[in-house]
């Protein structure tokens, strides 16, 4: 018999929870790609997506998951030959390192394991050491889905100048767009990719390529292929040619009824807010959980923390114990285990805490996981829940007593 009979919820860092607008949006016939609403909203669309990257620079989409974003930024900026410099503190800054590599690049990667943020330090020393320029690029996420670390891109970005050194500085948001604060322009990143189903709230399927002047100069000398370049895509007065073909227009509605809640109903400060108080109110919960030494946060610098996932690391085998009780009696989906040895993939999990999200979907997700640590005689600190509540409601206080 189990409790299990209610609506679920993926606490995964991707797909995140859509809004029912949003989906509502989508619940409509095909409209013309000939003329009509699709063509009328697409400049919106860059506008508004440009809006939140922070950036006067570029933007494409790409019918595409979060690789293609990958691909789409090396195939327009580099050639094979080229060698890049990849800060790999995760899984999948690593991968993007790999999809490179296939792509024909020579690729340095710097390692900084699995708990730990990119040095600048240590980049600006290789980037240093390179005398005559042959590194073409840094590649780098913001946040890192399956460690949850949080690089600085601002101290990254100065590394870059300190040392003098032209490479295109390219950074992954697919896991902070939309949660983190990210602002392309101010932080003086050349090229950022992003896809739709994290902070976007979006269905999977659409990817994002942002660019300044500086990483199109570069594409003159690259050779992207048709499907992947971004010339026509951000800069065609056309339609047809800004989708490479058929517009995928749902994922269109989608993207628009998004991009309202989030640019002009509340704002990229409230939602960067928002996320950060959400974010400290897990944090809270799990530093309570861990005083009996059952699990503790993968990064223990509340500062290098990623704003919307969170990696918790366990003794053997309670993480998987926490992810089967979660999923199967409590309608409740965590992430799983990404990047780490293979041994240890049951002694971590993830709980996913972007998007769409407000206090009761996020006690209940904490409120699941300690019963779940209840239930399977998991030793754990008591008061967790309380912690959490404690925090959320410190959300918007301007230092007045709220007794």
């Amino acid at each position: 018999m189990s409790l299990n009979h209610g609506r679920t919820i993926l606490a995964i860092p991707g797909p995140s929870v859509i809004p029912d607008r949003v989906l509502t949006a989508m619940h409509r016939p095909s409209a013309s790609i000939y003329d009509g609403e699709l063509v009328e909203m697409t400049d919106g669309l860059l506008a508004d997506l440009k809006r939140v990257a922070g950036t006067d620079g570029f933007a494409a989409i790409y019918l595409a998951n979060g690789h293609g974003a990958w691909e789409a930024a090396l195939r327009n900026t580099l050639n094979a030959g080229d060698k890049i410099v990849v800060l790999s503190n995760g899984f999948f800054s690593h991968k993007w390192g790999t999809v490179a590599q296939s792509l024909g690049l020579q690729v340095e990667f710097i390692e900084y394991g699995m708990t730990k943020s990119a040095d600048p330090q240590r980049l600006e020393e290789v980037l240093g050491a390179d005398k005559n320029g042959e590194i073409k690029a840094v590649l780098a996420v913001q946040s890192e889905t399956s460690s949850s670390v949080r690089n600085d891109v601002v101290a990254l970005r100065a590394a870059i100048d300190a040392a003098g050194h032209s490479a295109l500085f390219m950074v992954d948001c697919i896991a902070s767009l939309g949660c983190d604060r990210f602002e392309m322009d101010a932080f003086g990143v050349d090229v950022m990719v992003s896809a739709g189903q994290k902070g976007m709230m979006n269905p999977i399927g659409l990817a994002f390529v942002f660019f300044n002047d500086k990483a199109d100069g570069a594409r003159a000398r690259a050779n992207p292929g048709q499907y992947w370049d971004w010339i026509d895509r951000a800069k065609s007065e056309s339609f047809y040619p800004r989708w490479s073909g058929s517009p995928p227009g749902h994922l269109m509605f989608a993207l628009r009824e998004t991009l309202d809640m989030m640019v002009h109903e509340e704002g990229m400060p409230a939602v960067w807010a928002r996320h950060t108080t959400i974010a400290k109110a897990i944090w809270a919960a799990c530093d309570v959980w861990a005083q009996a030494g059952s699990l503790h946060l993968n990064i223990t610098d509340p500062a290098k923390r990623a704003t919307g996932v969170t990696t918790i690391n366990t003794l053997p085998g309670v993480a998987h114990k926490i992810r089967t009780w979660c999923q199967n009696e409590a309608g409740v989906t965590l992430g799983n285990s990404l990047g780490f040895p293979q041994e240890e993939l049951e002694d971590h999990f993830r709980i996913g805490h972007m998007g769409h999200l407000n206090i009761h979907m996020i006690m209940g997700v904490l409120g699941a996981i300690e019963t779940a640590l209840i239930a399977q005689r998991i030793e754990h600190g008591s008061g967790a829940l309380a912690a959490a509540a404690h925090m959320l409601s410190t959300h918007g206080n301007t230092g007045k007593d709220t007794k």
